[in-house]
């Protein structure tokens, strides 16, 4: 079943569906060359003006100078975990007190459902189910726009 079949099984017109993906960053975007990297920064720079704080959130894991195992970032307290849901790029905090976090993409991407663009949309779907704003950002405008 894919999304298109599940709405309409449950009475879920598709221009709703288009919006709700729109709306949470996995519809169509603007095109761009822009990299994600120049994006991230943008991005901070934009809500920063906003009183919104945003912190680059790294995902990883290593070994520490005596040996020990360290895993770091969001998300990521086993490898399964790891796999299943990813943490996004940016988190922070709005001046309301509410959780954000964006998932930066380059200004080309489209989501296309890897397995870790869902792994991804399932940490966006748990935020936004929390009362959070969340979504994949690929502009600036788009993004910042959602508020």
């Amino acid at each position: 079943m894919n999304l298109v079949s599940w709405a309409l099984k449950w009475g879920i017109s598709v221009e709703a569906l288009e919006d709700l993906k729109h709306d949470i960053g996995i519809g169509p975007m603007p095109q761009s060359n822009q990299s994600e990297s120049s994006i991230s920064k943008m991005l901070r720079f934009e809500y920063a003006k906003q009183g919104v704080v945003l912190w680059r959130n790294n995902v990883g894991a290593t070994y520490d100078e005596h040996g020990n195992f360290i895993r770091y970032g969001l998300a990521n307290d086993t490898r399964k975990m790891n796999e299943t849901i990813k943490s996004s790029d940016l988190i922070g905090i709005k001046p309301n007190g509410q959780f954000i976090c964006r998932e930066v993409k380059a200004g080309d991407w489209q989501y296309s459902g890897t397995e870790h663009e869902q792994a991804q949309l399932k940490f966006i779907n748990l935020v936004l189910s929390k009362g959070g704003d969340a979504g994949f950002a690929n502009s600036v405008d788009e993004a910042v726009s959602k508020k």
